[in-house]
């Protein structure tokens, strides 16, 4: 017998069994304590990164990675949710809910928080990549369904104040509104996208842009601040 003949069916047999070890721990993995253990099993045998997205696929209620840390008591979770590893859900003082729609995928290090009032909301299918930072403080950030938001991006719907007569560090915060992402939005690296701003369905905002007014629906914006340079309606 040559070695590939026996290689073969060991090959085999161990496809079998990570798939059957994978599944079975998927179906038991969820947020309370034994679901975040049989979440880290089932990722024993699973690619890294986003390869691991098709584990979300398996149960209900999504894949939440080992190593993510969910501190937030109003955390509302849509079906086949995915939260990559050291993402963090965070709640301060009278923060509201975190809630993510059906198949939102979070990558690895991306930071939610709520505080002061404010809330996040990600429609169904859109995709956070890495390094992402949400803050909502004061006003609420929501952001559509089927939006595209690439890694290093900032979401800041409050300000401090900064009148003379007194340190930053203890001034009020002050928000000019909420942060509202219509759906098919993408967002490229980088971005910062600051409050009382509405990003139209459909726009696409260019790399190291700052949002600081509305941008319409279908348009592209770029630079600092950011201003429509062409309507995607034009490219055809």
């Amino acid at each position: 017998m040559t070695i590939s003949a026996i290689r073969h069916p060991i090959r085999l047999f161990s496809r079998f069994f990570t798939t059957r070890w994978t599944n079975f721990w998927m179906r038991c993995s969820g947020l309370s304590p034994f679901g975040r253990i049989a979440t880290r099993f089932a990722a024993w045998f699973a690619p890294p990164h986003k390869s691991r997205v098709y584990l979300a696929n398996m149960n209900p209620k999504g894949y939440i990675a080992a190593s993510a840390t969910v501190y937030h008591a109003d955390l509302r979770l849509g079906r086949n949710v995915f939260i990559d590893e050291r993402v963090v859900i965070f709640q301060r003082e009278k923060g509201g809910p975190v809630t993510l729609g059906d198949r939102v995928n979070i990558f690895r290090d991306t930071i939610i928080e709520t505080a002061h009032g404010g809330y996040v909301t990600i429609g169904a299918d859109s995709g956070i990549h890495p390094r992402c930072q949400f803050n909502a403080y004061m006003a609420p950030i929501v952001i559509g369904s089927g939006v595209m938001i690439a890694p290093n991006c900032a979401f800041y719907p409050y300000d401090h104040g900064i009148a003379p007569d007194r340190p930053i560090r203890e001034q009020p915060l002050t928000t000019k509104g909420a942060i509202t992402i219509g759906d098919d939005v993408w967002i490229a690296v980088g971005v910062v996208v600051l409050g009382g701003v509405r990003i139209g369905n459909g726009a696409v905002i260019g790399a190291g842009s700052v949002v600081t007014h509305d941008i319409p629906d279908g348009a592209i914006a770029v630079g600092v601040p950011a201003r429509v340079v062409k309507m995607r309606k034009d490219l055809s």
